[in-house]
């Protein structure tokens, strides 16, 4: 599995629309701890024999229960996969793209996508996932006394940032002006991106951003070493005292500490 961190909308359990909410809490009542739901696709083969990894089974989420509240982040993995699909044929990003994703098949993506939608408008991806690496515009949205570093119950590294919805779009409001004032300023059209996604949500959600996959390339000094979102806030907050050889330091600094976690992909 190609190692991913996650950025999530928690959104509570009774915020969904009634047929939705009535299909998470029969799902929440089936579901036990030992039963972990597990990603399972299926195969469909396109020109040349070239194949896409379609999601296949039932509707899951990720669960959280925090002070007494039951809160759920669907995958909905079929429209994060059409989405990408497509945004994979619009970067073109290597040679062979256009036998990977043929026309036919982008097609039949923005078709589905456009059906799932006109069906259920408010239908909205409730996570952002990026490999080999969490974008710097993420960290916008957190503090450094909201990131937790322990171990799960498999024994496996764990590294998570979590706050309300609220306070990620209030601290985005505040880095916008701000960086559209520097040389930073295409930075902060990407943190509006994300304010405007989670002003979908009810504003009781909460956001997570899970290094999840990265934890196990990363050693355990790199984790406890790694203060990026602490690290952001500081180059932020003396950009704003127009101290720009002092932010961009700051900045550099955390550039180049995921640049280095990054080559791991050329190297696989």
């Amino acid at each position: 599995m190609i190692p991913t961190a996650y950025l999530r909308v928690f959104q509570p359990l009774d915020a969904f629309e009634p047929d939705e909410q009535r299909h998470w809490e029969r799902y929440l009542e089936e579901r036990t701890p030992a039963a972990t739901a597990r990603r399972t696709y299926r195969d469909r083969e396109t020109a040349d024999g070239l194949g896409l990894l379609a999601p296949a089974g039932a509707e899951h989420a990720d669960i959280r229960i925090v002070g007494g509240v039951t809160y759920l982040s669907p995958w909905r993995l079929r429209m994060r996969v059409l989405a990408a699909t497509l945004a994979f044929r619009e970067a073109r990003p290597m040679e062979l793209w256009d036998r990977i994703v043929p026309k036919q098949e982008a097609r039949r993506a923005a078709r589905e996508l456009r059906r799932i939608r006109r069906h259920s408008p408010r239908a909205v991806s409730f996570v952002h996932e990026s490999p080999w690496h969490v974008p710097i515009r993420w960290f916008v949205l957190f503090r450094d006394q909201e990131r937790r570093l322990d171990r799960g119950r498999d024994g496996q590294l764990r590294l998570r940032y979590r706050t309300t919805v609220r306070r990620a779009m209030r601290r985005a409001e505040n880095a916008v002006p701000i960086l559209r004032r520097s040389e930073l300023g295409p930075i902060g059209e990407l943190i509006l991106d994300l304010h405007q996604w989670m002003a979908q949500f009810d504003p009781r959600s909460m956001v997570e951003l899970d290094y999840a996959g990265l934890t196990r390339v990363m050693s355990w000094d790199e984790l406890d070493d790694d203060h990026s979102a602490r690290d952001v806030q500081d180059s932020l907050d003396l950009l704003h005292k127009l101290e720009f050889p002092r932010s961009a330091e700051v900045y550099q600094g955390v550039l180049e500490r995921w640049a280095e976690i990054r080559q791991l992909e050329s190297m696989n």
